[in-house]
């Protein structure tokens, strides 16, 4: 596998122009976005298609995935009002095959005397994708917590501290390798080049939470269509990680099993009518569906229809307190709780969510950074929170390179090549984000 993480062509040249490629499990979406004179995001195209070839945020049919993102992606090349060709896209990660687990890291320096050094930080990360995983899983990346030196705990920088040993508490997230590598596949084969690769939660977190919430503690509860990812962030840092095996399309299977009707409808019904709280609907509220080819129109309570999406979405909330319960957060949460994502819009969702984790809650929406302008409104829905998040990464990570705030090192690319540059990312506080980065392509193979 090769070994250059980010294209020699993109080190020194910034970009003006950035593309977020979501693909999810009910949804593709393509976003091109361009940084303003005051530091926002114009969302300058966007094109979505239906994710005909994802379940539950794993590819399962190649050639399905590779054909919704054509669409998305030449849907917003259509929105373009200049010559510019999108080809370069940064893409999410997620799916029921994600795990994460902590582990402690160490590494014994050489020369005590002299202080922790960048080259020290990356040391002690590169030594933590040698653990030993289970068959068919790898590595993707690894988020440290927090640093200790000479048995001096809490240390978030330890470059400049002196000390004989240095360790680590870390996240680590791993991945089934052969579902990520399908998701590369699709991508490549849509004739685009992955530019960077970042977890979901971590690039929705980007843009619907402020560095305020992730300092004081925050749970960010992202609902797609096929799974809920959980990120909990204290003292400004990922703490805990958890992909939960239930999204938006299992209350509509719910809705169509119980009111026996067709998907679509069943979907429509959730959309339009949906309530999370079966208390906060009118008894006497009746919705009509018509029938189809002699099959007589069906009558269905509102309140029948919110008793089983809060039934379902209870369920789910209980699999998101136990998650903030086993992190041992449950207390640090001064932020509380944000859900974003499709599974958001449901009405009276905050409320449930309050009463049965007992956190103050609100729904997150992608607009913490986006410029004002005529069609705000339109990206503001919460569907939207990991493309633009996305775009947002991809401007963080591209700046970074620009400044010049990693130093250049060369190694062997093992794939006939002598020499190939690769770039240490940089993130004012020991670097580790820049490790992230260009281990996380390292693990989908980028090539330039």
């Amino acid at each position: 596998m090769g070994r250059l993480y980010v294209r020699k062509d993109n080190l020194m040249e910034e970009k003006k122009r950035i593309v977020g490629l979501d693909i999810g499990t009910t949804k593709i979406v393509c976003f091109v976005g361009e940084k303003n004179e005051h530091g926002k995001i114009d969302i300058l195209s966007m094109g979505k298609s239906e994710s005909l070839g994802v379940v539950k945020g794993v590819v399962q049919n190649i050639q399905r995935t590779i054909e919704s993102i054509s669409t998305a992606v030449s849907r917003a090349q259509e929105k373009m009002e200049d010559d510019f060709i999108i080809s370069d896209v940064y893409v999410g990660i997620a799916g029921q095959h994600i795990k994460s687990l902590q582990h402690r890291g160490v590494i014994t320096r050489e020369n005590n005397d002299d202080e922790v050094c960048q080259e020290d930080v990356n040391k002690l990360v590169d030594s933590m994708y040698k653990l030993v995983m289970e068959p068919g899983q790898e590595i993707i990346t690894v988020l440290p917590q927090e640093y200790i030196v000479d048995k001096h705990h809490g240390i978030k920088d330890p470059i400049g501290v002196p000390g004989a040993r240095l360790e680590a508490n870390c996240h680590v997230i791993c991945g089934d390798v052969q579902a990520v590598r399908n998701i590369r596949k699709c991508v490549e084969k849509a004739s685009l080049k992955i530019e960077g690769i970042f977890l979901e939660p971590i690039a929705s977190s980007e843009s619907v939470l402020s560095p305020e919430e992730k300092e004081a503690g925050v749970v960010l509860v992202d609902i797609g269509g096929g799974t809920t990812d959980v990120a909990i962030f204290y003292d400004g840092i990922i703490r805990h990680t958890a992909v939960i095996p239930f999204g938006g399309n299992i209350i509509t299977d719910d809705i169509k099993k119980g009111c026996k009707i067709m998907n679509s409808n069943a979907e429509k019904l959730k959309v339009n009518f949906g309530s999370a709280c079966a208390g906060e609907t009118k008894t006497n509220v009746v919705i009509c569906i018509p029938g189809i080819k002699g099959i007589p129109s069906k009558e269905i309570k509102q309140s029948t229809l919110a008793a089983i999406i809060e039934a379902r979405m209870t369920d789910i909330i209980e699999l998101v307190d136990f998650e903030i319960k086993n992190s041992g957060y449950e207390n640090k949460l001064g932020a509380g709780i944000v859900v974003t994502g499709g599974g958001s819009q449901l009405k009276h969702l905050k409320q449930l969510f309050e009463y049965k984790t007992a956190q103050d809650a609100r729904i997150g929406l992608p607009t913490e950074h986006l410029a004002n302008s005529s069609e705000i409104d339109v990206y503001s829905s919460p569907i939207f929170s990991t493309g633009i998040g996305l775009v947002l990464k991809g401007f963080e990570s591209n700046e970074m390179i620009n400044q010049g705030s990693s130093k250049k090192i060369t190694c062997d690319t093992g794939d006939g090549e002598d020499q190939k540059v690769i770039t240490d990312i940089g993130d004012g506080r020991g670097g580790f984000f820049g490790t992230i980065f260009n281990r996380v392509n390292d693990f989908f193979d980028i090539e330039d």
